[in-house]
């Protein structure tokens, strides 16, 4: 019987986290690390037929000249993280899967994105079909020249500046002549990605606040084609944190008055987050969750800024002001230190696992279940990090059932 063979298509394939997701694999089929942050490694997942780390290929889209050793060679060098001696074991997978990646697109991906495009055909100047169609066939291309099972689609590229919808989005009946046009943002680029994914069939994950699948369109073009999704923007810091911290609060009836997160950090995420348009679609997602938790809107302030010298690390400094029995005002602050494609790498192998799995169990549209994994999770109100967690319990509960 042969051994199922999957492929991790990653959309900004050599940043840290791609860089960080593909040493991690290869490092898990080689055994040399554990699988500590693994939300699939638990024990509640046992007896699932999730994808093992040894049956994955990557392959990816970039728009910089620049390649997995490099990526993580940089990332060691400037972060002081991973061990030496596993960076050399996993080089030959690291180099192989480098072979994988093609030139992305920065069409409509905003202008701090583009500065970082060194890549000709990145820049290449075609319509929304015509980089939708290129994307299809590099996905294509990939899948056929590794006899891959099934392919996922991930974005973990740089955010892009929030994209204002229109009637065109609502459906794909109106979108597709829009897609032929050269002039006029019809789609940003994380959405031409999605596109392209979808309409293949094939999973995607969206690890970005960027628009990717969040509009009616493409949902539409995921049901007709039986394709599942799921995001948006990866839960691995701060945010996780408040969606840990405002449930005491909400469940002991403190109430919240003001709540401020200062947020520093240094990698290219934080340079492009430099721009205040890209920012701008960051903050959205960190700064909503609050008042979704406790039901009510206390006073909030979210700020990031880039400090270059920080590299991958990112800090963030909390500062909550409540009032307790007897209109008695008190206070609770904490800071929160962390690598930040450590954080994320992990979890973007775990929902490259479990949004395959469920395209195997025959699921269509949103994985609502994966909402624990997201600071904006799509089809989901609920912000509550344990009850969002209690879904993905309830669900893996039950494919065991079945």
């Amino acid at each position: 019987m042969s051994v199922r063979r999957v492929g991790l298509w990653l959309v900004g394939a050599f940043g840290g986290v791609g860089g960080t997701a593909a040493l991690g694999l290869a490092a898990l089929g080689r055994g040399l690390i554990d699988t500590t942050a693994l939300v699939t490694a638990l024990p509640l997942f046992e007896g699932l037929d999730l994808d093992s780390p040894d049956q994955f290929v990557v392959g990816g889209h970039d728009i910089r000249k620049s390649s997995f050793p490099q990526a993580v060679a940089d990332l060691h060098e400037r972060s002081n993280v991973f061990d030496p001696k596993v960076i050399e074991a996993c080089l030959p997978e690291l180099e192989l899967w480098t072979g994988n990646v093609r030139p992305g697109t920065i069409l409509n991906a905003g202008a701090a994105i583009a500065r970082l495009a060194d890549l000709p055909k990145a820049q290449k100047v075609e319509t929304p079909r015509a980089a939708i169609e290129r994307i299809q066939a590099d996905l294509q291309a990939f899948q056929a020249s590794h006899r891959l099972d099934q392919v996922i689609m991930a974005n973990i590229a740089s955010t892009e500046p929030p994209f204002v919808l229109a009637d065109v989005h609502n459906s794909v009946e109106r979108l597709l002549p829009a897609l032929e046009q050269r002039t006029g943002p019809v789609l940003p680029a994380s959405s031409l990605y999605a596109w392209a994914a979808l309409n293949l069939g094939l999973p995607y994950v969206n690890f970005t606040p960027s628009l990717g699948a969040s509009f009616p369109a493409i949902q539409q073009l995921a049901q007709e084609g039986g394709a599942v999704y799921a995001g948006q923007d990866g839960k691995t810091g701060e945010t996780l944190l408040k969606t840990v911290l405002a449930p005491m609060f909400a469940d002991r009836n403190l109430r919240i008055l003001s709540w401020v997160g200062h947020n520093i950090f240094g990698n290219r995420d934080g340079l492009v987050l430099d721009d205040p348009h890209n920012k701008e679609s960051k903050i959205k997602t960190k700064d909503r969750v609050i008042s979704g938790i406790v039901g009510y809107k206390p006073q909030t302030h979210v700020s990031i800024e880039y400090i270059e010298s920080l590299d991958d690390w990112k800090t963030a400094w909390d500062h909550i002001h409540f009032r307790g029995f007897l209109g008695v005002k008190m206070m609770m602050q904490f800071t929160w230190q962390g690598c930040d494609s450590i954080l994320a790498a992990p979890l973007l192998l775990d929902l490259a696992r479990l949004a395959l799995f469920a395209q195997r169990r025959g699921e269509v549209g949103v994985l609502r279940h994966l909402a624990c994994f997201f600071k904006n999770p799509m089809g989901v109100d609920e912000h509550d990090f344990f009850k969002q967690f209690k879904m993905l319990e309830d669900y893996a509960q039950a494919s065991k059932q079945k």
